[in-house]
């Protein structure tokens, strides 16, 4: 009897260490994946908005169309994989899911013009903010997804949670504390745009992407729907609000040059991981626990630090920077400590 592991198949033995080994695989695989993603498209994106060129620069408004688009083909193809590639059955799930339940659809236009408005600010905020500077402070996100858990699905909050949120604050505020650098004036403003306006942007977008992500989940809570087939009914309202938003700032441009006006290698990357980036994150979140997600967000800060300081040359780091980034970094990691908090469901 003590000789049954023994006799069994090779191949049984190594199916039952595999699910062990895959996982932890898989876990690991998450966490490239979250540092790739955060890190990549904020460093894509403030090179982008800073690269000097012969021509008109790509327009804002125009890359969050496009990227809207491409997250609805994206998603589409993700529902008709469900369906076993079945255009039949695709097309009677759209039928049903959108055009059916209109009151369901309309929902989500509120979050949809949110995300929209959202994702138009980050492009300003790193027109105007070092990557470096962006990626600490856009983590205030936390706090308002935490104040706004609070008052919409009434969920509480931990000693530990309450305490991160206030370290949370300190270490942005000391990162946006204004420094003198009486030897380097000329650096002090460089061809980047007013950090004031960039703080201002990055200050709304942490506001609408914590009402927009609980909006979100609760409405993901109220029904059993697919999270693709919800991001397709984002999608179609995000590409409306794009577009008239295209129009009414950047309609004579538009007209003027066309709505792919500067686009190049580099464009087409930051839309392709804008687009593509939240369903990435979407597929591998349920691997990444709250101490994967820490690492994550640390490794991205520091990445980007230094990918803006050494390749960017766009930021000089202080001790006061420092400080700030740490106490954000200690803040993440004691967020997720006492307790599991609902994950926000990715919107892509």
């Amino acid at each position: 009897m003590g000789f049954s592991c023994t006799v069994q198949s090779p191949l049984s033995c190594i199916s039952f260490s595999l699910p062990v080994m895959t996982s932890a695989r898989l876990k690991y695989l998450s966490l490239g994946v979250l540092v790739f993603q955060t890190t990549s498209l904020v460093l894509t994106m403030r090179y982008s908005r800073t690269l000097q060129s012969d021509g008109p620069r790509y327009l804002a408004s125009s890359a969050v169309v496009v990227a809207e688009l491409l997250k609805i083909l994206t998603c589409i193809g993700l529902v008709c994989k469900e369906h076993s590639y079945s255009v039949r059955a695709l097309h009677s799930v759209l039928r049903q899911e959108i055009l059916h339940k209109p009151i369901e659809t309309l929902k989500l236009a509120i979050p949809s013009g949110i995300y929209t408005l959202q994702n138009n600010l980050l492009y300003v905020a790193l027109s105007n903010l070092d990557a470096a500077t962006y990626q600490v402070t856009y983590q205030l996100k936390i706090l308002t997804t935490a104040l706004f858990s609070v008052s919409m699905l009434g969920r509480r909050l931990g000693l530990y949670q309450w305490l991160s949120l206030l370290i949370l604050m300190a270490g942005v505020a000391l990162v946006q504390w204004p420094t003198d650098s009486p030897g380097t004036p000329e650096k002090e403003q460089p061809a980047s745009g007013s950090p004031f306006v960039g703080l201002v942007a990055v200050l709304v977008a942490c506001c609408s992407s914590g009402f927009a992500g609980v909006y979100f989940e609760k409405i993901l809570k109220e029904t059993k729907q697919s999270v693709w087939v919800r991001n397709i009914q984002l999608g179609m309202f995000g590409l409306v609000f794009g577009l008239f938003g295209m129009v009414l700032y950047d309609g004579e441009r538009v007209r003027e040059h066309g709505m792919f006006q500067g686009y190049n290698s580099i464009t087409w990357t930051v839309v392709s991981l804008q687009a593509l980036g939240g369903l990435v994150i979407a597929a591998v979140i349920k691997y990444a626990d709250n101490i994967l997600k820490g690492f994550a967000t640390s490794l991205s800060i520091i990445l980007s630090t230094l990918i803006s300081y050494f390749w960017l040359q766009d930021f000089e780091p202080t001790s006061i920077f420092f400080l700030g980034a740490v106490l954000v970094i200690v803040a993440t990691f004691l967020y997720g400590y006492e307790s599991k908090p609902a994950s926000i469901p990715s919107r892509a």
